[in-house]
C-alpha cells in the first residue's frame, strides 16, 4: 500500500481518486482538513475497501510513525502543504509551520520507519515529495522557462516555505541516503479546485453574478496544467523516477491571466449564458495587485518527458473546457465549500 498526505485537497484528492480507479493497491490517506482539505472531495470512495482516512497532519510525529508501523507503505507521496500565495501574506506562520516543521517531522518519522526495513522493502521504498515552480522565482518575458538546474528565488512567504521544504527533502537524501523524489509542478485546474484560486474563482463569481477581480493589469503570465495530467506525472515518477532526482511537471500553456479570464468567460457564454443576453466579460474588474506578484512562470518539462516518457494528455482547451463542465454539474460541491469563512476571505482580499 501506499501513505498520501494532504490527500483531501485538490491535487491530493484527484491523486488518491485516479490512483483508486487505475489500481488495486490500497492507500492510506492522512490530511489534516484545514479549510482547503475537503472530505466530499472523496465522498466517491466512502465505500471503498481500499481507502482509508485518517484525520491528522504532516507534524504530528507520533500519529505517522504509527501509521507507517501498522501499514508498513512501499511509498509516501506528500501532497500536504498550505499552498495559497494570498493567505501566505495575511499570515505566514501557518505555512512555515505546515511546510517546513510538518515535513521535517514527517521526513524525520520517515527516515526512522525506513531506517528499520530491510533488502528490497527497503531498496524499493520511495518518499516522493510534491513541490512548485514557485520556488524558482519570477521569469521575465524572454526568459526560458524553469529547468531543474534553476536556482532557488522564492519571492513569498508560500514560495520559501515551500523551497525549505525541498531542501529538507534532498538533505534527507544527502545526508542519510532516504530514497526521495521530488516534483515541481506549474498551476493546476481541474475538478475540486478550491474556488479562491483563480479558474474557480472566475467560475463561481461568473454564475454568482458577482465581479471578477484582476490583479493589476492582467498579464501575469502562468503555465497552466490539468491536474489529473500532473496526476498521470507523479504516478510515473513514483514507478520509474531516478532517486534523488526532481522533475519539473508542466502543461506547456503559457497564458496571461486575462486570457484565461477571457477564455472562461466566452466558455460560459456558450454553456451558461447569463439571463440578459450579456457576456460574463461585462463583470471583470481590475483590482490592486498583491505584494511581490511574480510576473511569469513557464516550465521546462523535457526532463520527464525525455527520461520517462510523460507529456499532457489534455492541451488547455480541451482541460478547461472538462473544468468549466465539472463545476457547472458540481454546484451542490461548490455550495458547500463556499462558507461564511469563505466569503469573508474574499472580502478581505479583494476589498469588498
Amino acid at each position: 500500500m501506499i501513505l498520501v498526505t494532504g490527500g483531501a485537497g485538490f491535487i491530493g484528492s484527484n491523486f488518491v481518486l485516479d490512483w483508486l480507479a487505475q489500481s488495486a493497491e490500497p492507500v492510506v490517506n492522512l490530511d489534516a482538513l484545514t479549510y482547503a482539505g475537503n472530505p466530499d472531495n472523496l465522498v466517491s470512495l466512502r465505500d471503498h475497501p481500499g481507502h482509508l482516512f485518517v484525520h491528522g497532519g504532516i507534524g504530528d510525529f507520533d500519529l505517522v510513525m504509527r501509521l507507517l508501523d501498522e501499514h508498513r507503505p512501499r511509498a509516501i507521496v506528500n501532497f500536504a502543504a498550505e499552498s495559497h500565495v494570498d493567505r501566505s501574506i495575511h499570515g505566514p506562520e501557518d505555512f512555515i509551520q505546515t511546510n517546513i516543521v510538518g515535513t521535517f517531522r514527517l521526513l524525520e518519522a520517515v527516515r526512522a520507519y525506513w531506517g528499520g526495513l530491510e533488502g528490497d522493502v527497503k531498496t524499493t521504498f520511495r518518499f516522493l515529495h510534491v513541490s512548485t515552480d514557485e520556488v524558482y522565482g519570477s521569469l521575465e518575458q524572454n526568459d526560458p522557462a524553469f529547468r531543474e538546474t534553476n536556482r532557488y528565488e522564492p519571492n513569498s512567504p508560500y514560495s520559501a516555505s515551500k523551497a525549505a521544504s525541498d531542501h529538507l527533502v534532498r538533505a534527507y537524501h544527502h545526508t542519510y541516503g532516504l530514497p526521495v523524489l521530488t516534483t515541481n509542478c506549474s498551476n493546476n485546474y481541474g475538478p475540486y479546485h478550491f474556488p479562491e484560486k483563480l479558474i474557480p474563482l472566475i467560475i463561481h463569481n461568473a454564475l454568482a453574478g458577482k465581479p471578477l477581480p484582476i490583479y493589476g493589469d492582467g498579464q501575469q503570465i502562468r503555465d497552466w496544467l490539468y491536474v489529473k495530467d500532473h496526476c498521470a506525472a507523479i504516478r510515473r515518477v513514483l514507478e520509474a523516477g531516478r532517486v534523488g532526482e526532481v522533475y519539473n511537471v508542466g502543461g506547456r500553456n503559457e497564458k496571461p491571466n486575462l486570457d484565461v479570464v477571457h477564455t472562461l468567460c466566452a466558455m460560459l457564454d456558450e454553456l451558461q449564458p447569463r439571463a440578459d443576453g450579456h457576456s460574463y466579460k461585462s463583470q471583470i474588474t481590475f483590482v490592486k495587485d498583491r505584494p511581490g506578484h511574480d510576473r511569469r512562470y513557464a516550465i521546462d518539462a523535457t526532463k520527464i518527458e525525455r527520461e520517462l516518457g510523460w507529456k499532457p494528455a489534455e492541451t488547455f482547451e480541451t482541460g478547461i473546457r472538462k473544468t468549466v463542465r465539472w463545476y457547472l454539474d458540481n454546484q451542490a460541491w461548490v455550495k458547500n465549500v463556499t462558507s461564511g469563512a469563505y466569503r469573508d476571505w474574499l472580502g478581505k482580499q479583494y476589498g469588498g
